[in-house]
C-alpha cells in the first residue's frame, strides 16, 4: 500500500487557528508574524471601494488600528476613495504577506470615525506628513510637482507650531462581516478558514481551496 501523501496528512494551520472563534486574535497573531519578516509595511492592505454604479477601485492603504470595532485607516475624504466610501459605505480589503505565504480578506460596511479619533492620529504623524496632508488635494489634477512642493513649503512657514487637521482628512472604520484566512499549501492544497459574523458571535467555516 502506497504511503499517504504528506500534503494530505499535514495540517497547515497552527492548532490555535483550527479551534479559535476569534478572528481578531488570529489576525493579530498573523500580523505579529508578518511584522518580523515583511521588509515593508506589514499593515498595508489593498482597499477596494466602488461607485454607486458598482464600478470598483482598489489601492493600497495602511491599516492603523485594529480593535473590537474593526479595521481603521485614514485618508482625505475628498479623494476618490473618500467620496466613494461616502456614497457607497461598504468596502473589502486584502492583506497579503508574501514572506509568510498568507493572506487575509475582510468585507463589511464602513463608518466614518469621530473627529477626535482623526485629530489624535493626525497629530501623531510626523510634521512633514501633516503638511503633506494639508497641501494635497488628493486625487485631483495637479499642475506640476513644483506646485505641490511650493504649497508644502508655504504651509510650513504659515504654521510654525501645531498644524491644524484639515476637516477633509478623516478616519474610516471597516466593520467586518466576513474575515477569511488563507494559508499557502503544498501542491496547491491551500487552507482557507472563513469567519462570518452572526450577531455578536462568529461562525467558523473551512472552505475548499
Amino acid at each position: 500500500m502506497a504511503a499517504a501523501t504528506p500534503a494530505l496528512t499535514k495540517r497547515l494551520f497552527e492548532p490555535a487557528l483550527e479551534q479559535s472563534v476569534d478572528p481578531f486574535a488570529l489576525f493579530r497573531h498573523w500580523l505579529d508574524a508578518a511584522t518580523e519578516t515583511e521588509p515593508n509595511d506589514p499593515n498595508a492592505m489593498a482597499l477596494a471601494t466602488s461607485t454607486p454604479e458598482g464600478h470598483p477601485n482598489v489601492r493600497m492603504v495602511l491599516m492603523k488600528r485594529l480593535d473590537e470595532r474593526g479595521f481603521s485607516f485614514y485618508t482625505n475624504g475628498q479623494s476618490q476613495k473618500g467620496e466613494e466610501l461616502t456614497a457607497n459605505p461598504y468596502a473589502s480589503a486584502c492583506f497579503h504577506w508574501k514572506t509568510q505565504r498568507r493572506q487575509v480578506r475582510i468585507q463589511g460596511p464602513v463608518l466614518q470615525l469621530p473627529a477626535a479619533d482623526a485629530d489624535q492620529y493626525f497629530h501623531s504623524r510626523s510634521r512633514g506628513s501633516q503638511i503633506a496632508a494639508v497641501a494635497s488635494y488628493q486625487s485631483h489634477p495637479l499642475l506640476s510637482r513644483e506646485a505641490l512642493e511650493v504649497a508644502a513649503e508655504a504651509l510650513a512657514h504659515q504654521f510654525p507650531g501645531e498644524i491644524p487637521r484639515p476637516p477633509q482628512w478623516l478616519g474610516f472604520l471597516i466593520q467586518p462581516q466576513r474575515i477569511e484566512f488563507w494559508q499557502d499549501g503544498r501542491d496547491r492544497l491551500h487552507d482557507r478558514m472563513l469567519f462570518t459574523r452572526d450577531g455578536d458571535a462568529w461562525v467558523r467555516t473551512r472552505l475548499y481551496p
